[in-house]
């Protein structure tokens, strides 16, 4: 039902395989973000177009509204939705520390209320497990408590042992033998509280591990630290999965440092607000010249967008409020991360990783005039 394997590998970067119960993934992988069972402003036929194989959905957004039974009741995520390839659900630990309302953490969980109408709630462990249980994602992670950077040692330190206690008490609860359950591992930018944490959470015996904490303000030097150390604690033949990184960039870092799974909300939300990456750089589709440019929004991209729209249309979409300049622009985005990581998925497949990540480093820290 479920499986893993690395079968390429150069450096530290590794390619291969994630099996899950509605399907193959090829990694590394990059996860578009479906915040609220939905990635914004595409459709599931575009998803598939673009080339994405796993959507992450978020058991925080989906526990408040329209709640995990009702998800329950309709099939789980796959029946609900009609995305029948595999699904992730973060645990909710990160959005009650980032937008719940009025918080207080005890060893028990987390009271909050609802930051959309105010509503009180315990999200523990156990409700954790019982809401991603309920929402029958292929993999499920651990609650965990992800501090804030910059935060003193002390409450790091706090943090990262109580990840390990909850992580604990998600896998004594956690019952459901069609759901993989990943641990978190936490420790902020501190090298030994991250090497003390990975030796906690690997020890739990998860079939998958997360790295969280990073991209939360913290410099690109650190968070490079942070992976570099842990690549050779974090178990060979386990996937790895850094949440929520990050720029086109930092994926490239993340697969020279041994990560097989990404998300985050950047290639949306920018879309959403007018910007695309492309191979040749960032474009701003709001800036007056592009009013009139008969271009593709990248002349290297395949994507629906690139075949069908000029810069010059999607400004005036944009300009206009349309939505679909929206749609047109996040097509675009999600295919450029998902087209970056299946080069870089190939290049460790054909030995030519290195060459492949200087290239694309390159070309997006130094990109050509557009």
């Amino acid at each position: 039902m479920f499986s893993f394997a690395v079968d390429a590998r150069s450096g530290r970067a590794r390619a291969g395989t994630l099996v899950t119960p509605h399907g193959t993934v090829d990694t590394p992988a990059f996860m578009p973000v479906g915040t609220a069972a939905a990635v914004k402003a595409v459709t599931r036929r575009d998803l598939t177009d673009a080339g994405a194989q796993i959507v992450l959905a978020n058991t925080y957004h989906l526990m408040l509204r329209p709640g995990d039974p009702l998800i329950a009741r309709l099939g789980g995520l796959h029946g609900f939705t009609g995305w029948t390839g595999p699904w992730l659900t973060d645990s909710g630990g990160y959005q009650v520390f980032s937008l719940a309302k009025l918080r207080r953490l005890t060893e028990e969980g987390v009271r909050f209320q609802s930051h959309l109408d105010g509503s009180a709630h315990l999200l523990t462990p156990e409700r954790s497990m019982e809401v991603q249980m309920n929402l029958g994602a292929d993999i499920a992670m651990a609650f965990d408590e992800c501090p804030p950077y910059p935060a003193p040692r002390e409450a790091v330190e706090e943090a990262t042992a109580r990840t390990t206690r909850w992580a604990r008490r998600s896998r004594d609860a956690h019952t459901r033998p069609d759901q993989w359950l990943f641990g978190i591992v936490q420790g902020g930018v501190h090298p030994d509280l991250r090497g003390r944490s990975a030796a906690e959470i690997t020890a739990l015996g998860f079939p998958g591990y997360a790295i969280g904490g990073l991209s939360v303000g913290e410099p690109t030097d650190d968070m490079l630290r942070v992976l570099e150390g842990l690549d050779p604690i974090l178990p060979a033949d386990r996937p790895r999965y850094l949440m929520g990184v990050g720029t086109p960039e930092d994926l490239v870092l993340g697969v020279a440092r041994g990560i097989d799974l990404f998300d985050c909300v950047l290639p949306t939300r920018n879309a959403r607000n007018g910007q695309l990456f492309t191979s040749r750089g960032k474009v701003s589709i709001r800036n007056a010249r592009y009013r009139a440019d008969a271009a593709p929004p990248d002349p290297e991209c395949a994507c629906y967008t690139c075949r069908t729209a000029s810069r010059a249309y999607l400004r005036h979409l944009h300009m206009a409020g349309e939505m679909s300049a929206a749609t047109l622009m996040t097509i675009h985005n999600l295919s450029f991360y998902l087209d970056t990581l299946r080069k870089l998925r190939q290049s460790i497949r054909l030995g030519r990783f290195e060459e492949c990540r200087a290239e694309t480093l390159r070309r997006l820290l130094d990109p050509p005039q557009i």
